[in-house]
């Protein structure tokens, strides 16, 4: 994932834009009308807290398919933060004391507020980050199921009646809110793990105060308004879901302020691990969502077909970055030359597809900054260095915007330190693999442990690959890709990628507090473990 606490840099063209006509901005043209349908101007305020303020850098979100401004933000500074929490912790009063069910009303209307605002706000994901719209209103509709998955949650979340060794006594277990959730997320996904925190979170008794990527300002903003208006229309603070727009100095803040039991992080490794270690000097608790070195195990009986259709996705959509994109294809030596030629095939006949992300039928956008690019060349000249092939791609695209070739790597060996190392681009190591076991082996000693994914027709593999000796990852999938996770199930990852989990399942534990209660309903005082003190 792309390091979220490190300053943005901003293009040389980028800073004349400041000085640039109105009629420079694409918000002012017909083609882009949908950012007005969504609240948002020519010069937008970053922060939100029960009003719209900003005193901090003003910044131009620049579009990575034409590199041109889009609109422009005001960001927030530390002392704006500040406001923002003491305006959480006021919230918070309120909203702990709702019954959960009754704020399960609030992140349902929310959800509808989201469906209307389906395709526009879809269409902003594509035009800001770069993803193809397909991928940017499907983003959006994650954040609508995952509200629709927390009403249920808010009639459902309890505690646990135990049974006590001592007479006349209850042994219970209880969930209590932990206050203010501060989430920090990253450009790739710029909506989705806002909601899959935010709509958890809220049903869950917890306030928050968010601070999306540098890069993406106006889909912060955008998604804001929205959960505003649904507050604002029931009357309810609009500090319950507060927004900071900033940069490196506003991430640590978050991450060093004690008024913040939780703080979820999306971003890179490195810089994930920095954000714990200033949680944890505080004793707060964090979520990580980090990097991931996501492998396909190919087995000799899989379906080729199958396969290449898979990986072509699971590879080059949403240009290589997804903290879910396959990096690695380790391939049964028995189809390792049938994989190879028909990924190729699969890739040649798929760039006629490149294109700006808002038209139809375009399946691969841009990179979201110059930043990535030069990660991916980086790559490359390593690739060679260490004798590798490339198979396909490896250039930048001659055409307006940042895209560059989805690529193919053969050759290297799988432990490989460029193989081991995760490269936020479209690029995947092919490597040849004599058994199913050697590549579960392969799968597992990289650091990372997100995503992962086995194609077989063995039932025997296929319980192995789950079980005790198969992969370590977070995710574990057979016979679909890597990337393209439900909302049902939680999500994240084990080692390096940071152990958190957000989204279905229980992960509505992360954003709790949990306390054992024990009920004495009679005259007497027996002790636990049959102690006599007396």
């Amino acid at each position: 994932m792309a390091p979220l606490l490190t300053r943005v840099v901003i293009p040389r063209f980028s800073l004349l834009t400041r000085a640039m006509s109105s009629a420079g901005y694409l918000i002012n043209e017909p083609k882009y009308a949908f950012l007005k349908e969504l609240g948002l101007q020519e010069n937008n305020k970053g922060v939100y807290n029960g009003k719209w303020f900003g005193n901090g850098e003003v910044v131009t979100s620049m579009c990575p398919a034409n590199k041109r401004p889009i609109a422009q933000v005001q960001q927030g500074t530390v002392a704006d933060l500040d406001e923002c929490i003491r305006a959480s912790q006021e919230a918070w009063q309120l909203w702990a004391d709702m019954p959960a069910p009754q704020r399960g009303e609030i992140v349902r209307q929310i959800g509808e507020a989201l469906r209307q605002k389906l395709e526009p706000l879809g269409q902003l994901v594509a035009l800001e980050m770069g993803k193809i719209k397909p991928e940017g209103i499907g983003e959006v509709q994650e954040y609508v199921d995952i509200c629709d998955f927390a009403v249920g949650l808010s009639r459902s979340v309890g505690g646990s009646v135990l049974p006590s060794e001592r007479p006349g006594h209850a042994l219970m277990e209880n969930w209590n809110p932990l206050g203010i959730v501060g989430v920090i997320t990253a450009f790739n996904f710029p909506v989705a793990v806002y909601g899959w925190n935010s709509a958890v979170a809220m049903v869950c008794g917890d306030t928050l105060v968010w601070k999306g990527a540098p890069s993406t300002p106006l889909v912060s903003v955008a998604t804001t308004r929205i959960v505003a208006s649904v507050l604002e229309k029931n009357n309810l603070p609009g500090a319950v879901s507060s927004l900071c727009c900033g940069g490196a100095d506003v991430g640590s803040a978050i991450a060093k302020d004690e008024r913040i039991p939780l703080v979820s992080f999306t971003g890179s490794t490195k810089v994930g691990k920095a954000v714990a270690m200033m949680v944890q000097e505080r004793f707060g608790k964090h979520l990580l969502e980090l990097g991931g070195n996501n492998a396909i195990i190919v087995d000799s009986d899989a379906d080729p077909e199958m396969v290449v259709r898979a990986a072509l996705f699971a590879c080059v959509g949403t240009a290589g970055q997804r903290c879910t994109t396959t990096r690695r294809l380790i391939v049964h030596e028995a189809l390792y030359d049938t994989i190879v030629e028909g990924l190729v095939k699969a890739y040649r006949s798929f760039m006629p597809r490149v294109g700006d992300p808002l038209d139809e039928g375009v399946l691969y956008g841009p990179m979201h900054s110059q930043q990535g690019i030069d990660g991916y060349f980086a790559t490359l000249e390593e690739v060679k260095k260490l004798g590798g092939k490339i198979e396909f791609g490896g250039k930048v695209m001659d055409r307006e915007g940042q895209y560059v070739e989805p690529t193919i790597v053969t050759g290297l060996p799988h432990d490989s330190p460029v193989v081991h190392r995760e490269t936020f681009a479209p690029i995947v190591y092919i490597l040849r693999c004599p058994s199913v076991d050697q590549g579960i082996k392969w799968n597992n000693e990289v650091k990372q442990g997100l995503s992962s994914s086995l194609f077989t027709q063995n039932l025997a593999n296929v319980f192995k690959w789950l079980g005790p000796k198969g992969s370590d990852c977070g995710i574990i999938n057979v016979n679909i890709p890597t990337n393209g996770a439900e909302i049902g199930g939680a999500f994240g990852g084990e080692k390096h990628t940071g152990g958190g989990r957000e989204s279905g399942s229980d992960a509505w534990k992360q954003y709790m507090r949990r306390s054992t209660c024990t009920i004495n309903y009679t005259k007497e005082l027996p002790l636990a473990q049959g102690i006599k003190f007396e």
